[in-house]
């Protein structure tokens, strides 16, 4: 039996699935049986986005039971999903997971990791963004199996809608999120085509005279959590309309949300009577609160909306009643927040800006220009020169800005038509015309329905978008050189890098890059580190161009790295030629494969590598360059080599202890200053230690200079190709410890290795040295005793250093250390005879502190910062000190009050006014006070002494 053809549109303010018949050419949606309140079940077409995890006891098992028998992917013993989560969200704070598919494109979070509801209680059982991705997708497929069980939906012909934005790391994520629903064949649609689709196939019996007049249409799809902007080119052939997708827009994580959070700041600063520093709630009561504004919005902005809409915020505990509070909305002020703000009249030349400090709350990293209509003209500069082509306005300085002639809004805002309309009247103005806008029956289901149009295209049985792939990949080549310091390096230099697949290449199609090999070695990891560009300035690239980048330009892919094994056919060689093949696959994401070029399988055919990305996140910064670019040595690199060799080398050589100890001075005599040396340079020498390390354990001043070589070479752990394998590396050695244990120096420059490559080891291994942290500085003389061979003895300044670097502990461990670093800061400053040495220890405790309590992490993802409440009583006792007389004081605190913008990281007004208050009396530096104050990056100086050294040049962290 044929297939039902089906689309699910995974939204992130809800999930609908429309399907047609085998041979129908009807287009339905499916009514989602769901939960609508405790024990009643109800069906409808929207599936609210959302999961609830009541507190135990809450509800009773069977007013939770679905029609059919539930098991969460996430493993939640209790959940409820749909309407009924929606509901109690709004009514209990703290318990309601939402806006999971703006999160599977947050990149510095591990977006596999139990982290929603964002901000909630240690109770509160967690999801990560693709479980909770999943769990709305396995309920759409419980529901479908349900009513037709001899049709299982795994068995159908699927899609499932994305935005077209999304990279290639989310699209794996939301494929992720579709196998564990128990869906794992489908196709990907990108939501504005699908939402184009609907249209076609509405009109596809007119579908000539519907488009006479259009030779350029704006989709411009604004959602709960995303917008997106896609542009399609119509040309007649034979009296029949060919449409092309010529451009697609850059990720925005701006939509609904960030209106009905607007609002809820509004709100909040009303509900504590107009002052700005009583106003702020938890980041739960937060989320309450916007869950409500949202329904306010809706009404306010519906055809026949009333004047006024009362907006409450239920008391909690105890005060659930006594402490109720409304305030009203009106119309005319909603309409003005929601159009001016977000939809904002203004010039075709006036772009989005790029600055932070945008709505940022709930650890999403939300659009820092909250005007769409900005966004708008920024992807129609960006796209100018394809725009021009299908207008055919040939000459640009002429012509202007090309602006589309016909416009189809999609997504739930655009019901509110004072938006739609605003929108139009925006683009019209920069036309100098009116636009022709398509009328959209439905944009909340649209983008579902169209889907199985989509699929009754390919079949041949309905209107076809062409247009291939929507970007351009590239791999990058040049950030070795660029990252080496040379002059033409600016912040804003371009990029060198070769064309893998350009735009415009059709489903299925690999392309191979013939003539450009790599030798890489096998055995060993390998990565390589892709960009997408969706800009059309120029020819489109082929494959194998080297092209030049402009880094606002393109997008950073997740990178791809692998290890490439023998299959036996390559014999004793361990390094061989490849060359690379790219395709965009049947599903809609980008497929890598290395190809051998002179090495065959048992069946004659090319061996062959595919190449996956790397999708789990903690908050490092994405890594740049790839593993077969060659950096250009210093001259006197391989004098360098010698010297090592000579030290370390595998052939014990005549050298003296003082030789030894000058290495480091030798090598920068050869090299230069070592605070110059590139973070290229620095790995290559990291390598050549590696190779050498068992020399270290020739003497004690032997292992002193290999640990402080190879921890400087290899700090901060990430940031440059294969810096995971060489960690990898490195800690296997951990568990031998020390050759000689007994010298105090060597242990010192132990434990300065592990402080300084922190940034690339994992949870685990952060936990185990946290057990020799905690051992070093609590053991009693008893358990000092049956201290093990292995475990180095470590300083009380070195055990500071290494316990304040571990940023991916879980956050409860990171209170325990702050609260007794707070102890010990107390006891040292209550020391009134300790003088300058008393004063010295204060400095070391609250520069532990400090990076203990950061609210920004650096290498750490941001769930795992330690708890606000914890970090505003430690605020509290160091502003009793004397800042003048203890001027770490000021500096421990800039960072621990340190504004994120997130409201579950960032510390209450009141006590931020006063650090700032303080940090002025104290006349502490002007950096120390803006990181306060606003969301900004560390300055050099700052970021330098946070670290306790300077980063490697060329090496930023996102901060």
């Amino acid at each position: 039996m044929k297939p039902y053809l089906v689309s699910i549109d995974l939204g992130t303010t809800n999930t609908v699935l429309a399907w047609s018949e085998p041979g129908s050419e009807e287009v339905r949606l499916f009514d989602i049986e769901q939960l609508v309140a405790p024990g009643e079940i109800g069906a409808a077409p929207l599936l609210p986005s959302l999961r609830y995890h009541p507190a135990d006891g809450e509800l009773a098992a069977g007013e939770l039971q679905l029609p059919w028998r539930r098991d969460d992917v996430a493993g939640v013993a209790q959940v409820a999903v749909g309407r009924l989560a929606r509901k109690l969200g709004a009514q209990v704070p703290g318990r309601l997971v939402s806006s999971a598919k703006s999160w599977l494109s947050h990149p510095n979070v591990d977006r596999m990791a139990a982290i929603l509801p964002w901000g909630a209680e240690a109770d509160v059982a967690k999801v990560s963004p693709v479980a909770a991705s999943a769990s709305y997708l396995a309920h759409v497929r419980a529901a479908w199996n349900a009513r037709f069980p001899g049709h299982p939906l795994e068995k159908q012909q699927l899609v499932l809608t994305i935005p077209a934005s999304f990279d290639e790391g989310a699209r794996a994520l939301t494929l992720e999120a579709a196998r564990m629903a128990g869906l794992p064949a489908l196709r990907l649609l990108e939501e504005p085509q699908a939402a184009f689709y609907d249209w076609l196939y509405r009109h596809r019996a007119t579908l000539a005279a519907e488009l006479a007049g259009s030779r350029l249409v704006l989709v411009c799809d604004v959602g709960g959590g995303t917008t997106d902007f896609s542009l399609i080119k119509v040309e007649l052939r034979d009296g029949e309309p060919l449409l092309t997708r010529i451009g697609v827009g850059n990720h925005l994580i701006l939509g609904g949300d960030n209106m009905d959070l607007a609002l809820a700041r509004l709100v909040e600063t009303r509900l504590a009577g107009g002052d700005p520093l009583a106003a702020r709630l938890s980041a739960a009561r937060m989320a309450q609160l916007t869950e409500r504004c949202r329904a306010a919005k809706e009404q306010l902005l519906a055809a026949d909306a009333p004047d006024k809409v009362p907006v409450t915020l239920l008391g909690g505990g105890s005060k659930l009643i006594g402490g109720t509070r409304t305030v009203e909305l009106a119309r005319d002020e909603v309409e003005c927040m929601v159009v001016d703000g977000f939809f904002p009249m203004g010039a075709a030349d006036q772009q989005a800006t790029r600055t932070r400090g945008g709505i940022v709350e709930f650890g999403l990293p939300y659009a820092s220009d909250a005007a769409i209509t900005r966004h708008l003209a920024s992807f129609l500069h960006q796209h100018a020169a394809a725009a021009r082509e299908a207008l055919g306005q040939p000459d640009a300085g002429a012509a202007g800005l090309p602006m589309p002639d016909t416009l189809l809004l999609n997504g739930g805002v655009f019901r509110a038509d004072a938006l739609a309309k605003r929108l139009a009247a925006t683009l019209a103005a920069w036309r100098g015309a009116p636009l022709r806008v398509l009328h959209n029956e439905n944009p909340d289901v649209a983008v579902a329905r169209g889907g199985v149009a989509y699929a009754l295209g390919k079949q041949g049985r309905a209107p076809s978008i062409g247009g291939g792939s929507p970007r351009s990949y590239f791999l990058l080549l040049d950030s070795e050189r660029a990252e080496a310091g040379h002059a033409d390096h600016a912040p804003h230099a371009t990029r060198r890098a070769v064309c893998v697949l350009p735009r415009g290449v059709e489903t299925g199609a690999e392309i191979r890059l013939a003539g450009r090999s790599f030798a890489l070695r096998l055995g060993r990891p390998v990565r390589f580190h892709l960009v997408s560009s969706n800009a059309d300035a120029g020819p489109v690239p082929r494959p194998g161009d080297l092209v030049d980048l402009d880094p606002s330009g393109f997008v950073r892919l997740p990178p791809i790295a692998t290890v490439l094994r023998d299959s036996g056919d390559a014999g004793a060689r361990k390094e061989i030629p490849v060359e690379l093949a790219a395709s965009l696959s049947e599903v809609g994401t980008l497929e890598m494969h290395c190809i051998a070029t002179d090495v065959k399988t048992g069946n004659g055919k090319p061996q062959r590598w595919r190449l996956e990305f790397q999708l789990r996140s903690d908050g490092a910064p994405a890594q740049a360059g790839d593993a077969a670019e060659e950096l250009a040595l210093p001259p006197r690199y391989k004098d360098a080599l010698e010297k090592l060799d000579r030290i370390f080398g595998s052939r014990a050589q005549q050298v003296e202890t003082k030789e030894v100890r000058q290495l480091a001075r030798q090598l920068e005599h050869l090299l230069g200053a070592r605070e110059t040396w590139p973070t290229p340079l620095l790995r290559h020498l990291f390598d050549a230690l590696l190779q050498r390390a068992k020399g270290r354990r020739r003497s004690a001043e032997h292992e002193r200079a290999w640990l402080n070589l190879a921890g400087y070479c290899l700090r901060p752990g990430f940031g440059h190709p294969l810096d995971e394998w060489r960690v990898e590396q490195i800690w296997a050695m951990f568990a031998a410890g020390l050759q000689h244990h007994k010298d105090s120096q060597a242990c010192s420059e132990w434990w300065t290795l592990w402080r300084r490559v922190a940034g690339g080891l994992g949870v685990d291994e952060q936990l185990r040295l946290l057990d020799d942290f905690a051992f070093n500085l609590q053991a009693d003389e008893q358990e000092r005793g049956r201290r093990p061979v292995t475990l180095v003895n470590g300083s009380e300044e070195d055990m500071l250093r290494i316990g304040a670097s571990l940023e991916r502990i879980p956050a409860a461990y990171k209170a325990e250390i702050g609260a007794w670093l707070l102890e010990q800061l107390l006891k040292a400053g209550g020391d009134k005879a300790g003088g300058d040495k008393a004063e010295a220890t204060q400095g070391r405790y609250l520069w532990a502190l400090s990076r203990v309590g950061a609210r920004q992490p650096f290498h750490g993802s941001a769930h795992d910062v330690a708890p606000v409440e914890a970090v505003e009583a430690w605020l509290a006792a160091i502003l009793g000190m004397d800042w003048k007389k203890v001027e770490p004081a000021g500096f421990a605190a800039a960072h621990l009050a340190r504004m994120t913008g997130d409201r579950q990281r960032d510390i209450n007004p009141e006590l931020r006014a006063q650090v700032l208050q303080r940090l002025e009396a104290a006349r502490a530096p002007a950096a120390w006070g803006a990181m306060v104050a606003e969301v900004v990056e560390l300055d050099q100086a700052v970021e330098k002494r946070m670290l306790g050294e300077s980063l490697p040049p060329g090496l930023k962290l996102i901060s």
